[in-house]
């Protein structure tokens, strides 16, 4: 509600703050604008390179879903600039599928391709048990969306990463009874 004229009127106005802290460690939701596509899995080549150019950032974790993912960077000591890494990513992974998507009349006037929600969710990581939290929620997801029912069996994760370097046991999460949450 805004005061406006002595009266109060509803308002669809956005109050979204983002966190900007130089080599901060940054967990992240993104996800496409039209849910039941699987764009991200389809293409996930595609998704690759387009991180790839747009580093630099230390990729701690991730998890990639048909729909959306889950990622985990930290940034340059002296750099906090999350917006624009996601701005170009979006924009690669974009420019490298076809154009036959519908799309809205704003993102039509803005040229805007109707692939991804164009908001993203951040949350900086307090220290290392909030991480580890957060890495073990990324690794686990597969498996709460039902895709597969051991996180190994996930092709599009950092979890065998974590495996190969010891990190993690290869049967990590397997029991069903397991659950893992954010905190």
């Amino acid at each position: 509600m805004v005061a406006m004229g002595g009266h109060w009127h509803a308002c669809a106005m956005s109050n979204y703050r983002r966190v900007w802290v130089p080599g901060g460690t940054y967990f992240f939701t993104v996800n496409l604008l039209d849910r039941r596509q699987s764009l991200l899995v389809d293409h996930v080549a595609n998704l690759r390179r387009a991180f790839a150019a747009v580093r630099p950032f230390a990729a701690i974790a991730a998890a990639v879903m048909p729909d959306h993912l889950h990622c985990i960077w930290r940034l340059p000591t002296a750099d906090a600039d999350n917006a624009m890494r996601w701005r170009h990513i979006k924009t690669l992974f974009s420019q490298s599928l076809p154009l036959n998507e519908v799309r809205s009349a704003s993102r039509a006037g803005r040229s805007e391709r109707g692939i991804w929600q164009r908001r993203y969710w951040e949350q900086l990581l307090r220290d290392e048990r909030d991480l580890q939290a957060h890495v073990d929620y990324i690794h686990f997801n597969p498996v709460k969306h039902g895709y597969v029912t051991r996180a190994a069996n996930w092709p599009h994760s950092s979890f065998h990463r974590y495996v190969r370097e010891g990190l993690l046991s290869a049967d990590w999460a397997s029991d069903a009874t397991v659950t893992v949450g954010k905190s």
